[in-house]
């Protein structure tokens, strides 16, 4: 791997984050301004900086609560920026929560909510049912963070259990007209799922949630499990209180892959989109990326190289061993550069466009057939790294981690895989 292949593949992910900035992705989807108030509200790890774009874009008064990760942060003149924690909530997510829903409570037919929601929200907003606690809600998704289950699945289970998610925010915000401005980061550009949609009610009913679980055999902590049990749903999407609401989804995973491949195509490499929606076991994605990769350096199908395969989407992954480091990316990764280990011309990117993937400070590492090699140089097994979850762990000791620092943005994975011809 040299040094211009991670500049050229740091480049791509560049790209595909700049497509999503707050202030490109905003200025065409700004409202009319109403009679009365103003009311700014927002939860992901990019909302602080949607708020502050909002507020240079927004022409007349404008007041407000965001909430976002801790240390993403951005200055605002008049919407006050909270912090809290990801992925497992915190108290400081649930006084965010009430903060959220004091700002939209006692308006009128003449204000206007401004919602600006984006990937990381779930966490951050934590709001426990009637019954439940903050405990439950962290239980919850330490939980669902293990099971592996895919994310429409852990946010449909979010929704039925919380007090703000699932359009709730929404709920509160009545008579006011609310428009929902979207950071998609999940597969299929669902408004209703990015951070459990909290103005924004799902179509998935509690019974087919049920049915999920069931399903998947998602072992759910008892006091959620009783919860559910109760038939307490979230709104329904006919609720005649959410008429007149509007959802723009105004920066996506889609157009952010659109942008890495032009600038490939600028640099002269042809580039491909395999999909923009893939999910599963990341380990697994990991195997068929490497693949069709090892297809196209040996025979030159279904791509002729040089080419760079670029694809997105939201994988997952199920802890199978304990103290592990990393996320889903870097996992991703990991087993993709066991798949290629002493295959030449291919070098792969995998990074989360927030910054940050998984626990540590990276947003994910590079690979290419000699990463195994230099693992094990280090003296790290790269095949008891993958069992033990510790991609981090053994990227960190070839010296391949990418870490960005966070971007204000959030549109998902972020996959590049550069094949030359050799």
């Amino acid at each position: 791997m040299t040094p211009d292949d991670k500049t050229f593949l740091t480049g791509l992910f560049d790209a595909a984050v700049a497509a999503a900035d707050p202030a490109q992705a905003l200025r065409p989807h700004l409202p009319a301004r109403p009679k009365g108030r103003v009311i700014v509200v927002g939860a992901g790890k990019g909302a602080a900086q949607l708020a502050a774009a909002f507020e240079e874009l927004w022409d007349g008064p404008v007041e407000g609560v965001v909430v976002t990760r801790y240390g993403y942060a951005a200055p605002c003149r008049h919407i006050r920026v909270m912090e809290a924690a990801h992925p497992v909530p915190d108290a400081a997510g649930l006084a965010a929560s009430a903060a959220l829903m004091q700002a939209v409570s006692n308006l009128t037919a003449d204000d206007l909510v401004v919602a600006l929601v984006c990937g990381g929200g779930s966490a951050l907003l934590p709001m426990p049912a009637d019954g439940l606690t903050l405990q439950d809600e962290q239980d919850l998704n330490a939980a669902l963070l293990a099971s592996g289950a895919p994310i429409g699945v852990m946010n449909a289970i979010r929704k039925h259990v919380s007090g703000i998610k699932g359009g709730r925010l929404a709920l509160a915000a009545h008579p006011a007209k609310v428009v929902t401005l979207v950071v998609s980061d999940v597969p299929g550009d669902d408004p209703a799922e990015v951070a459990s949609g909290p103005t924004v009610p799902s179509r998935v009913s509690l019974e087919d949630t049920l049915a999920m679980i069931r399903n998947r055999g998602i072992a759910l902590p008892p006091a959620i499990t009783v919860h559910l049990a109760r038939g307490q749903g979230a709104p329904r999407p006919d609720d005649p209180r959410l008429a007149g609401h509007e959802v723009r989804v105004i920066a996506s995973a889609r157009l952010s892959l659109e942008a890495a491949a032009a600038r490939a195509e600028a640099a002269g490499i042809p580039a491909v989109i395999l999909s923009d929606a893939i999910e599963g076991e990341a380990r697994d994605v990991g195997l068929v990326h490497a693949a069709i990769a090892r297809e196209v350096a040996a025979r030159g199908r279904p791509f002729a190289a040089p080419v760079v395969i670029l694809s997105g989407g939201e994988t997952t992954v199920t802890l199978r061993g304990s103290g592990g480091r990393g996320g889903r990316n870097t996992e991703f990764l990991l087993s993709f550069a066991g798949a290629i280990d002493g295959q030449g011309g291919i070098v792969a990117l995998a990074a989360d466009t927030d910054g940050i993937d998984g626990s540590e400070d990276n947003a994910g590492a590079f690979a290419d057939g000699a990463s195994a090699a230099r693992m094990r140089t280090a003296g790290v097994d790269p095949v008891a790294a993958l069992q033990g979850n510790d991609a981090w762990g053994a990227f960190d000791a070839a010296g391949d981690i990418f870490a960005p620092g966070p971007t204000g943005t959030n549109i998902n994975d972020f996959r590049a895989i550069l094949i030359r011809q050799v």
